[in-house]
């Protein structure tokens, strides 16, 4: 093992803050370098890459490979005015080595040579901008590769001033299409790849285009051409939000070839050239395409700080804590369209005699590595006094990470869709009905240990995941359970149970604890076959600084947003609503998009709220999309059309996302979640078309499906999706998997014409496409309650092919009242469903 040098490198660190009102942490005089994108020559192993020579911590490193002229450096975001550069050498430290600058990451300038260094650490004055800087090694002190604590720089953001064209290639190896090629060697992609020598060319016709996504909207500045001989004569350079429609940038006649650029402006995420007259008898041809985007002079977004105005972070000498949750509990108890967002974070130690009772949009967490870091010795409370008993209605919050000693001994989490209850121990047992035993339909339970009984009483359909129980009591119609040591043995065809012993793949929910005073994020890892809780070794699990996260704030707009996921920043959604007016675009493999208080984001003007690249191991969890009155095409989209990369090994998930159509006010989405990449893993989702509150009517909340999956290797673990206008589920992909399904069809359907399609009466709930070969389901419940007309007799809930690789287990559905009934439970098979008693229809295995 090495040492550690004695030398101390010139920081400033960020305290922490806490009192009763929301206060947390600030930063003054932070490094530049700190949370950005670092990359490097070489590094010695995976634990040493060179990202955690500017994390911020001084116990991590970046070491190369033992040779010489390795180097180290770090994206800034955006050109800045660098003044001094720190580098907290380890043992293995450079004698000789650059420090260089460059705006475009391909042409450096020296800025500072050091020769006869004796490693600790080196405070070096230099002058110049640029938005990469590298420390470039020419000589090693030791047969050892080069290795730093930490790598800093510090200037002025924004060194070019505002308004400046940056000059690298923003373009340069995205993704690229055209309206044709003139042969396999001539793609799109060429003429994006900064290599003159290839090239893209077109049919020998007129109009032609090429073009390419640059990833998020960019404000755009310059575009450079260079024309093979067959150019274009007359020609526009087009630029797009979304890919359908398109503003003319600079519209160009009479060109005569060769090398030209264009100032333009204007904001755009695709850039087209879009030709209109060839100037040869051939088609168009570029060998290549550059485009520059403007800097706003602001510099880079900085990383970390305070967590904004709705986190209360608490301690156990915190005075008045009970007042506190009271005052919150008070507004929000029954403010169910409200906007008022919040999150309590409760530092580790031991809080006596509380009871917490938990409203809408709260969320209360502990913040240690392990939920017995936080002992509270009293209650977290969900109970329906504000709705007649009824908890039907007990919507949007959550626990998670805390130890709970119930002062009955019993805990009452009475709560509905859309409630976790995480990484829980509760020291004692736990009541999932309200008092009085009122309606209850609920809920999730993951990654949690409860030493007593779990008692659900009314409720009428419960998901436990990798958990631990000390008994199961009771339920109403689906109680399903996979990988929950105690849990009570399937008894699907008398009774309500449905239990795996193990979870196929899981992987939990990212959290933000405290690390002595430092706020860090734990990325857990993926398990599979899954069996009781993960903690407390949380193996597989890293931990991310909060300097590597952009702390979004209510007033945050989503350009900021997007350039800050640019920079390589992962995303902390504080408590609030916040309204974008572009789509959120996470292109970058293993970001983090993390929600505090259920943080909700709606899109403006009929954009798509977020959409996720093709790429390994996004992590969303915890927020709510709530769609706009403007329709959006698709609120949340994983993976472009047609993706098809693989994705096992590090799968996307989404953990606790919740979507709304309609209810806070009108909106509508025609589709609401669609799934185009392989291998994603949904844990725990309510997507929900409202069926009360404002804004709600037949097409006034329109909203036509509710989860779309293309992708294959899809796994749904605890999925919830409710009342659309067609399907509620339409599943294409190849090889899905879930493990329960709760679904209500729609209330409002006005008659049956309004929902009968190829002959069938109502939209199956959870629909197979018939292209699928092999899909498998268990655990499943549809039920109806046509308010509107309550003569409907939907002809199934469920519809799939008939193969042997399709494989449904456990299937049910039910009147609510007698409100409408169901023919069939799956296809043609299965009793009908009759009366008002809400009897069962069940299927237990199909084919």
């Amino acid at each position: 093992m090495r040492l550690r040098s004695l030398g101390v490198a010139l920081v400033a660190t960020a305290a922490l803050v806490t009192l009763p009102a929301p206060m947390a942490a600030t930063a003054a005089d932070t490094p530049l370098s700190q949370g950005r994108t670092a990359t490097s020559s070489s590094a010695e192993n995976a634990g040493t890459p060179a990202g955690l020579a500017v994390d911020g911590d001084s116990a991590t490193r970046w070491s190369s490979a033992a040779s010489d002229d390795q180097w180290l450096q770090v994206d800034l975001g955006a050109t800045a005015s660098v003044t001094r550069v720190v580098l907290d050498w380890e043992d293995a430290y450079g004698k000789d080595y650059k420090i260089q600058l460059s705006r475009n990451g391909n042409d450096w300038t020296d800025a500072r040579t050091v020769t006869g260094g004796d490693g600790g650490t080196d405070t070096l004055d230099v002058s110049g901008e640029g938005r990469y800087v590298r420390m470039q090694g020419v000589h090693r002190a030791t047969p050892w590769g080069y290795s730093l604590w930490e790598f800093q720089v510090f200037g002025t953001a924004g060194g070019t001033g505002p308004g400046s064209c940056d000059a690298g290639d923003a373009a340069r190896g995205k993704p690229a299409s055209a309206s044709s090629v003139e042969n396999p060697g001539t793609p799109a992609s060429a003429a994006f790849d900064g290599d003159t020598g290839t090239r893209w060319s077109s049919q020998a016709s007129d109009p032609q285009w090429v073009q390419v996504d640059l990833g998020s909207v960019r404000d755009l500045c310059k575009v450079d051409l260079h024309w093979e001989a067959a150019h274009a004569k007359d020609f526009r350079i087009e630029a797009s939000s979304d890919g359908r429609t398109w503003h003319t940038l600079q519209a160009v006649t009479g060109a005569t070839g060769g090398t030209a650029s264009y100032d333009v402006s204007g904001e755009g995420r695709y850039v087209r050239v879009h030709g209109t007259a060839r100037a040869t008898g051939y088609g168009y041809s570029l060998w290549e395409v550059a485009v520059h985007t403007g800097t706003s002079g602001s510099g880079p977004i900085q990383g970390g700080g305070d967590l904004g105005p709705n986190v209360i972070v608490v301690d156990p000498s915190t005075p008045n804590l009970q007042q506190r949750f009271d005052q919150v509990f008070a507004q929000q108890e029954s403010d169910q369209f409200g906007s008022g967002r919040y999150q309590f974070l409760l530092k580790p130690g031991t809080y006596n005699g509380i009871n917490a009772q938990v409203g809408y949009y709260t969320s209360v967490s502990g913040l240690g590595l392990n939920p017995d870091d936080t002992q509270i010795n009293g209650d977290l409370t969900v109970d329906a006094g504000w709705f007649d008993g009824n908890a039907t209605q007990n919507f949007w919050r959550s626990a998670e990470n805390l130890a709970l000693r119930p002062a009955s001994g019993t805990n009452r989490w009475a709560v509905a869709q859309a409630a976790p209850f995480r990484r829980m121990h509760v020291q004692g047992g736990l009541n999932l009905a309200p008092s009085g035993y009122g309606w209850a339909s609920g809920g999730y339970i993951a990654d949690s240990k409860i030493d007593g009984t779990v008692g659900p009483y009314s409720q009428q359909q419960w998901y436990t995941r990798d958990s631990s129980v000390g008994g199961w009591t009771n339920g109403v119609w689906n109680m399903t359970f996979s990988g929950v040591e105690g849990a009570p043995a399937t008894n699907f065809e008398s009774g309500p149970y449905t239990t795996l012993d193990t979870t196929p793949v899981s992987r939990e929910k990212p959290f933000l604890y405290l690390d002595g005073d430092a706020y860090k994020v734990f990325v857990p890892g993926k398990r599979t076959d899954a069996r009781g809780v993960s903690w407390p070794a949380n193996a597989g699990g890293t931990s991310l600084p909060l300097g590597q996260f952009y702390v979004v704030k209510p007033g945050a707009t989503a350009a900021t947003i997007n350039a800050a996921l640019d920079q390589g920043l992962n995303l902390l959604f504080t408590p609030g609503v916040y309204h974008i007016d572009r789509t959120i675009e996470v292109d970058r493999a293993d970001t983090v998009v993390l929600g505090l208080g259920l943080a909700t984001i709606i899109p403006d003007g009929g954009v798509d709220a977020m959409h996720v690249g093709d790429v390994d191991g996004v992590r969303l969890a915890g927020f709510l999309i709530d769609a706009g009155p403007v329709n959006s095409d698709t609120l949340l989209r994983i993976g472009e059309p047609g993706a098809n990369a693989d994705h096992a090994a590090n799968p996307t998930t989404v953990q606790d996302v919740f979507i709304r159509i309609g209810g806070a006010g009108p909106g509508r989405a025609t589709d609401s979640v669609v799934i185009n990449s392989d291998d994603v893993l949904v844990d725990h989702t309510w997507i929900w078309r409202a069926d009360h509150g404002e804004g709600v009517g037949w097409e006034t909340n329109r909203a036509d499906y509710g989860l779309r999956v293309n992708g294959d290797d899809v796994l749904a673990t605890g999925l919830f999706v409710e009342h659309f206008n067609k399907y509620d589920v339409h599943w294409s992909g190849e090889r899905g998997r879930t493990i329960f399904f709760q679904n209500e069809k729609a209330y409002d359907a006005p008659n049956e014409a309004a929902i009968t399609h190829d002959g069938i009466v109502g939209y199956a709930a959870y629909k197979v496409a018939d292209s699928v070969d092999e899909h498998e389901a268990v655990a499943l419940g549809s039920y109806c309650n046509y308010t509107s007309d309550p003569t409907i007799v939907q002809h199934h809930g469920f519809q799939v092919p008939v193969k042997p690789g399709v494989r449904m287990r456990h299937l049910q559905v039910i009147s609510l009242g007698g409100m409408g009934q169901y023919r069939h439970v799956i296809n043609d098979t299965g009793a009908p469903t009759s009366g008002t008693d809400t009897v069962p229809s069940k299927v237990t295995r199909f084919p």
